[in-house]
């Protein structure tokens, strides 16, 4: 997958480790895990990672051109360790430009030395002192901070709160040596009892666009070490950190010339009968004009239908409903023939695209039905068809991206939903729900990168990474849409989740986004030790959608998402898991999964105990969990209780104030501070 780093470990300069355990049980029979990071490639590779060795040969720009990150572990002469035997420690004057060049360009570079450097043969610094970093010969002892009591076994001391460190505290560095380096951030350092002290033992640089990472010992991701400790989160964020970051900046893809004229055409005509709409869709005062655009929307339709041979009974119904329309003097329009022709859901193939047109409204978008176009593309790929038909079954979701739409979604929408569309009667069922999963990591990416300078958030590698990529974003969006949308129908339901919207007091809509969002969160940390690599990236996607954009974009009328990620922050905020303190964000990372499963279990238990319960009751339930976390209005008739409340059911809906969770003042000041970046979101494409 593009999306994810190609990790390229040297192993053809005799280096004292290897990725091949077969190798390793070859040259060091008695104690094989003494040679193998076997299980560090493993690891990797559980991530999504690829992860190669070069056995042989130079490392010249060409081995280096495909990669995105170059692990150099322990080189050294045979005379000192047990090698992989392949060629010399030392590297020549060409690789190091090569090496030094692939970093400048973006590339990462993690390097593995070890004690009493200089005796190996290398010529480690030699390389390093590119960076401005140098390993000094020697040995570490550190009696009073010792793994099981071995003085040379010392336990670093976290130099850092950087991100980079996210999820780590404490690291054993085997008999080590100790860097020195300049403009470099020092991840471990020995202690003030140490011998030497106070020295750095791990240090990370940036060098033009590029990032490396040194440790002064190689043991610490050997396999009978990568255990012990927070090695292997350390190990993780470390590659994952160096990698170079995939292109990603929104941009459009290069369309097809004839299709695209083509509906450049018909976009003229759509946006042409646009002023001539009223709300409900109807043309009331045409003289003509607006038989004669439909007339040229319908011609149009029929000649890009040609590059649409698997939507062709599609596009010859709504081309039926246009003139049907158009011979009812334009009234209100009825597109049901065309919408019953319409399923995306049964061609859910990576790549297909559609020519949708309806005379629709867009959710957060234009409110009239006006007639829009829009050409999608489906996203659905193999992985995600594996998922969907292996226990995440959701036959209705249909992840989608924008090639060019008219301007009912130049707009927050991101949704296309048969339910929006102009008919005569609803359909017997609805069978498809499609989600613009570019526009919506689009919009995250920017919201949430903007969100996280302003509050000066450390970002772990990871959520680095998310947000940089827009590739990775997408599909990480994608899965989280495919997990959240199914939830709705599953779980202890006191109520049909989708009735609720303005029926209800609209806290419970809220309560029923959230609990979709925290449950896909959950079966995301599920399927992340399952090995599915996106899996991580949706929980932070959750978090950061959640806590930082949800709150702050839209209007606060029953704003029920927004209310959602207050909740989140808000017991996040209460246990300790998020902080704001000094005007600086702070997440406890290692704790982030325990507390959304513990906000998630008090949702849950709400429902749960809800079935048995009156609907008033589930009613003040609701909103007595809602307020254990976020004040409600001073002026809020439901904090009052029931007596306070009006006797008629409708009145109690009324009652609930247009706004009766405020945003705390810490969202305050935020919306403030990211309201032109929320307002550049509208529109977005990828």
């Amino acid at each position: 997958m593009a999306s994810f780093p190609r990790v390229l470990f040297d192993e053809a300069h005799s280096e004292s480790w290897t990725v091949r355990r077969e190798v390793a049980e070859a040259i060091n029979p008695a104690h094989p895990d003494d040679n193998s990071y076997a299980r560090a490639a493993g690891l990797l590779r559980h991530l999504g990672h690829t992860v190669t060795a070069r056995t042989t040969g130079t490392l010249d720009p060409g081995a280096l051109a495909e990669q995105d990150v170059l692990v150099i572990a322990h080189p050294s002469g045979e005379r000192w360790e047990r090698t992989t035997g392949r060629g010399s420690p030392v590297f020549a004057a060409g690789e190091l430009d090569a090496i030094e060049s692939f970093v400048a360009g973006g590339g990462g570079l993690v390097v593995l030395a070890e004690e009493e450097q200089d005796k190996y043969g290398n010529n480690l610094n030699e390389l390093l002192a590119r960076f401005g970093v140098r390993v000094v010969h020697g040995t570490v002892r550190d009696p009073r901070n010792a793994h099981r009591d071995v003085a040379t076994w010392v336990l670093g001391e976290r130099s850092t709160d950087a991100g980079l460190l996210a999820g780590v505290r404490t690291a054993c560095f085997y008999r080590s040596g100790t860097l020195i380096a300049q403009d470099a951030s020092v991840l471990f350092a020995t202690s003030a009892q140490a011998d030497p002290a106070g020295a750095a033992l791990a240090v990370a640089a940036r060098h033009g666009r590029g990032r490396v990472v040194v440790f002064a010992d190689s043991d610490l991701f050997g396999d009978d070490s990568i255990d012990d400790h927070d090695h292997r989160r350390l190990w993780e964020n470390v590659i994952t950190w160096a990698a170079r970051i995939p292109g990603g900046e929104e941009g459009g893809r290069a369309l097809d010339e004839g299709k695209a004229a083509l509906f450049a055409r018909i976009k003229e005509g759509v946006e042409a009968l646009r002023p001539l709409q009223i709300k409900d869709g109807s043309v009331p005062a045409d003289e003509g004009r607006g038989k004669e655009l439909v007339a040229e929307i319908a011609t149009r339709l029929g000649e890009i239908s040609r590059y649409f041979p698997h939507d062709a009974a599609y596009l010859q119904a709504v081309q039926d409903d246009l003139a049907a329309w158009a011979a009812q003097d334009l009234g209100v329009p009825d597109f049901l023939g065309s919408l019953d022709l319409f399923h995306p859901d049964t061609q859910r193939q990576d790549g297909l695209e559609h020519v949708v047109v309806f005379p629709m409204y867009t959710q957060n978008g234009n409110p009239n039905r006006n007639l829009e176009a829009v050409w999608i593309r489906t996203i659905w790929p193999d992985w995600l068809a594996e998922l969907e038909a292996g226990g995440y079954d959701n036959p209705m979701f249909v992840p989608i991206a924008f090639e060019d739409f008219t301007s009912g979604y130049d707009t927050h929408s991101a949704v296309l939903f048969p339910e929006t569309v102009a008919v005569r009667r609803a359909p017997e069922r609805f069978t498809w729900g499609g989600i613009f999963a570019d526009r919506e990591a689009a919009r995250f990416r920017r919201v949430a990168g903007a969100a996280a300078e302003t509050l000066r958030l450390d970002l772990p590698p990871d959520a680095e990474r998310l947000l940089a990529s827009q590739e990775l974003a997408q599909d990480t969006f994608v899965l989280w849409d495919l997990v959240h949308d199914r939830t709705h129908s599953h779980g202890d339901l006191p109520f049909d989740p989708f009735m609720i919207k303005q029926r209800m007091p609209y806290w419970l809509y809220s309560l029923e986004e959230l609990r979709c969002d925290l449950t896909a969160f959950g079966e995301a940390v599920k399927l992340a030790g399952r090995g599915v690599p996106h899996a991580r990236y949706v929980q932070v996607a959750i978090l950061f959608d959640r806590l930082f954009r949800f709150p702050i974009t839209g209007e606060r009328v029953r704003n029920y998402d927004g209310l959602g990620g207050q909740l989140l922050f808000a017991y996040l905020h209460r246990n300790d898991v998020v902080r704001w303190t000094d005007n600086r964000l702070t997440i406890d990372w290692e704790r982030v999964a325990d507390g959304v499963a513990d906000l998630r279990g008090e949702v849950e238990k709400l429902y749960r105990d809800s079935i048995d319960r009156s609907k008033l009751a589930h009613w003040l339930a609701a909103h007595e969990l809602m307020s254990s976390y976020v004040a409600p209005h001073p002026a809020s008739v439901w904090a009052k209780g029931v007596q306070a409340l009006p006797e008629e059911q409708k009145a109690k809906v009324d009652a609930v104030l247009p706004d009766e969770f405020p945003l705390s003042m810490f969202y305050e000041a935020l919306r403030r501070k990211l309201t032109d970046v929320v307002e550049s979101t509208k529109g977005l494409r990828a």
